[in-house]
């Protein structure tokens, strides 16, 4: 993995308001895309009708309308106000938030999942550690977390806006949920070389 160095990052978007138009025309747009299926598959784990938090949700495809199409109730925070103008565009109903995930209050209410899909990793690794002991805060008990972040720990470039990307490796992760209350119960990489941590509130 490469590593990068670089500035502080002060933008609360990590440069995807910036990329956004490019964004929204590429993966925001493909209802079909690396994710969903892994997502959906996920899904069956929760309740009928479950509450789930789609953190960096960005248009709301094709994750979050993988789970509004199976009948879960969803919301979304994403801080590029862009992305979430696109998101409010196409689910009008779906309640959405233009925030940074360690600014928001996540709506004030807990869930039954929390999922983050490619969201961690544009984190800095201490916001990392911070955003699972919130989900771990907002989860109920039995409530379940899907994010995607490597198995290696390391840092690179951010393919779509250069900016540097921090994996804290699988052991790291383990642990940083264990110390919230959440067991690892399971990984599991897709057709586009994502790998997925899998968690449980106990």
């Amino acid at each position: 993995m490469l590593n990068c160095h670089g500035v502080a990052n002060p933008y609360k978007s990590n440069g995807y308001e910036d990329v956004a138009a490019e964004f929204i025309a590429g993966r925001g747009r493909n209802s079909s895309g690396v994710g969903a299926s892994v997502v959906a598959d996920w899904s069956q784990t929760l309740p009928s009708g479950a509450t789930v938090l789609d953190l960096g949700c960005g248009t709301g495809v094709p994750i979050s309308q993988a789970l509004i199409e199976r009948g879960f109730k969803v919301y979304g925070v994403d801080a590029s106000p862009t992305i979430v103008a696109a998101f409010r565009a196409r689910f009008p109903s779906v309640p959405v938030e233009c925030a940074a995930v360690e600014d928001s209050d996540f709506f004030a209410r807990t869930f039954d999942g929390v999922v983050a899909w490619g969201l961690f990793f544009l984190l800095d690794p201490e916001v990392q550690l911070g955003l699972i002991k919130k989900v771990a805060g907002v989860l109920q008990s039995g409530g379940r977390l899907l994010f995607t972040a490597p198995n290696e720990s390391g840092s690179w470039p951010d393919v779509m806006t250069g900016r540097c990307q921090f994996s804290l490796g699988y052991e790291e992760y383990r642990k940083a949920l264990e110390a919230e209350g959440m067991l690892l119960v399971g990984t599991h990489r897709d057709e586009g070389e994502n790998h997925y941590y899998l968690a449980q509130k106990m």
